[in-house]
């Protein structure tokens, strides 16, 4: 089980600010700053964190607790400055049930929101 991750960033302000309207749909909010970085989380618990660092291309899902969640991510991180890397939709790939949507940071990382419900 992870209990949190960290990830470099060039500029952590506009990470920050890029990564609170983007993961706000979620329940992220910055629960905690620290030396330069933040954390983000839900529920009073910050398990993911953005600092200063060399900038490493990832690939980082989110629960996302419904599909209008996962709408709401997309939206949200396109507004932010992200670049679509695959619209909502259904990844049957997966599994019947994977929904999920794809945006490229302004770092290069690849992030995704994913329901697992059916509808």
């Amino acid at each position: 089980m992870i209990d949190h991750l960290m990830i470099g960033v060039r500029d952590p302000e506009k990470s920050k600010a890029f990564y609170v309207q983007a993961l706000g749909p979620l329940g992220y909010e910055v629960i905690m700053e620290f030396g330069g970085s933040f954390g983000l989380g839900a529920d009073k618990k910050p398990d993911f964190w953005i600092g200063p660092g060399k900038q490493e291309r990832l690939h980082l899902a989110f629960a996302a607790k419904d599909r209008k969640a996962v709408d709401a991510f997309y939206k949200a991180a396109i507004a932010a400055g992200a670049k679509d890397n695959g619209k909502p939709g259904i990844r049957k790939q997966y599994h019947p049930s994977y929904y999920g949507a794809f945006v490229i940071d302004p770092d290069g990382h690849n992030l995704e929101a994913v329901c697992h419900r059916p509808q």
